[in-house]
C-alpha cells in the first residue's frame, strides 16, 4: 500500500485566525476565531449564502469549539474563560442556550469525552514563582471538567499553570493534560478523578536567554493512541530565543502506565524548526498528522506512522496552523489557522481553512 499523501483542495478565508474547527450536525463545519467570533462555515456543499455566518461571539479569543452530537449542542470557549452552549439550528438570537464562567483567566484548549457528555477545559498564567523563575502556583483549579447536559462542574484537577493541552481517551475513561513544563498528568475519571500517572520531560520547554529570562514552549497538543494504552505529545522543542520559535517540531510517544517510558519520538532528520500547536489521527489508527507554525525547514503539516514513528508525508501549507480535524471517512483532512495578518487597522480576512483529500 502507498503511504498517504495530502492533495490540497478548496480553501476559505475568515475574518482572523482559526484556532479551532470541529464537524456539527450534518457534518456542517464550525471554527472558533481570534476575533472572538464562532462561525458556521460553508465547505464542499453551498448551505450558506456566504462563506461563513457568525452564530455567537465571545469578549475575548474563541479558542475552541466542540460539538456534542449526543446532547445537540456545539460548546465553544474563550479567553474570557466562559463556555458557551450554542444550538446551531436556533434563530439567530436564541442560538446561546447556556453560559458558564469555567475560568477566571484564559481557556487554553478544550475537548469533548467521545461520549458527548463531557468537556473539558485548561487554564493558568505563566506568572514568575521565585527567582528560578519557576511558575507560580496556581490561583484556581487548572483543569476543569463540566457535564454538557446541565453545565455543572463534574471534576477540578490542580496542575502547575498554564496548562495548554488536554485529552480525553478514547474509552472515555481518561482525561490528561500538558502544561508549559513538559508535565502531563493523567486520571481516571471512573475512579472519581483520581491520579493515576504523571509524565515529565524537559524537552518541549525551554529557558529563554535572548530577549527574554522566561520559560517557553510547553505541550500543546495531547493525543491518546488508538489503543489507549500510550499518550502522544506535540510542540517545540527547547529554545533560548523565546521570540523566535525556533525549538524542534517534535512529537513523542508516551506508555503511561508502569512508570510512564517513553516509546518513541520524531527523527532529527525529519523535522525543522517550529511550534507545533496540533496532533490529529487518521480513523483507521494507522497513522497521524502534526502541524504548526514553520520557522525553519520544508515542512508545517505532516504524517507519521502509528506503529514505526516514520514521516510518511510532509509539506508547507503555506500559513500558521492552530486545528486539524479529518473527516470520519478519512478521506479528507481540515486544515484551520492564519496567514500573515499585515496591517491590523485593514479590513482583511486572514483566517484560513484548507481541504486536504488524503490519497494513498
Amino acid at each position: 500500500m502507498n503511504p498517504p499523501t495530502l492533495k490540497k483542495g478548496k480553501e476559505i478565508k475568515l475574518p482572523s485566525h482559526v484556532h479551532d474547527l470541529t464537524f456539527g450536525p450534518d457534518n456542517r463545519l464550525y471554527a472558533a476565531c481570534l476575533d472572538g467570533g464562532i462561525y458556521e462555515v460553508s465547505t464542499v456543499t453551498k448551505i450558506l449564502s456566504k462563506p461563513y455566518e457568525e452564530i455567537a461571539r465571545h469578549e475575548n479569543f474563541a479558542s475552541g469549539v466542540n460539538w456534542s452530537a449526543s446532547q445537540k449542542t456545539l460548546i465553544s470557549a474563550s479567553y474570557d474563560g466562559d463556555l458557551k452552549w450554542i444550538d446551531p439550528k436556533a434563530e439567530k438570537e436564541k442560538k446561546e442556550t447556556r453560559s458558564v464562567k469555567a475560568h477566571n483567566f484564559w481557556s487554553w484548549q478544550s475537548r469533548l469525552s467521545p461520549d458527548g457528555t463531557l468537556v473539558a477545559t485548561t487554564t493558568g498564567q505563566y506568572l514568575c514563582g521565585g527567582y528560578k523563575y519557576e511558575p507560580a502556583p496556581e490561583t484556581e483549579p487548572s483543569v476543569k471538567v463540566f457535564d454538557v447536559a446541565t453545565g455543572e462542574l463534574r471534576h477540578s484537577f490542580p496542575h502547575t499553570p498554564p496548562v495548554q493541552s488536554v485529552a480525553f481517551s478514547h474509552n472515555g475513561k481518561l482525561l490528561a493534560a500538558g502544561n508549559l513544563m513538559g508535565e502531563v498528568i493523567l486520571w481516571d475519571l471512573e475512579q472519581g478523578g483520581q491520579e493515576i500517572a504523571r509524565i515529565k520531560t524537559p524537552d518541549f520547554t525551554g529557558w529563554g536567554i535572548i530577549k527574554g529570562h522566561y520559560y517557553t514552549g510547553g505541550i500543546f497538543a495531547l493525543h491518546f493512541a488508538p489503543d489507549d494504552q500510550s499518550l502522544y505529545l506535540a510542540g517545540m522543542g527547547s529554545t533560548r530565543d523565546p521570540a523566535a520559535g525556533n525549538g524542534k517540531q517534535l512529537w513523542q510517544k508516551f506508555t503511561w502506565q508502569g512508570g510512564s517510558k517513553k516509546e518513541a519520538a520524531a527523527a532529527n532528520g525529519e523535522i525543522g524548526e517550529g511550534l507545533m500547536e496540533t496532533l490529529a489521527f487518521h480513523p483507521s489508527g494507522n497513522f497521524f498528522l502534526m502541524a504548526g507554525r514553520i520557522f525553519k525547514g520544508d515542512w508545517n503539516a505532516a504524517l507519521f506512522d502509528h506503529e514505526t514513528g516514520d514521516r510518511l508525508h510532509h509539506q508547507n501549507v503555506g500559513f500558521r496552523i492552530s486545528a486539524s480535524a479529518f473527516t470520519p471517512d478519512g478521506n479528507f483532512l481540515y486544515l484551520g489557522g492564519g496567514a500573515n495578518q499585515g496591517n491590523p487597522n485593514e479590513e482583511k480576512k486572514w483566517g484560513r481553512i484548507v481541504i486536504y483529500e488524503v490519497t494513498s
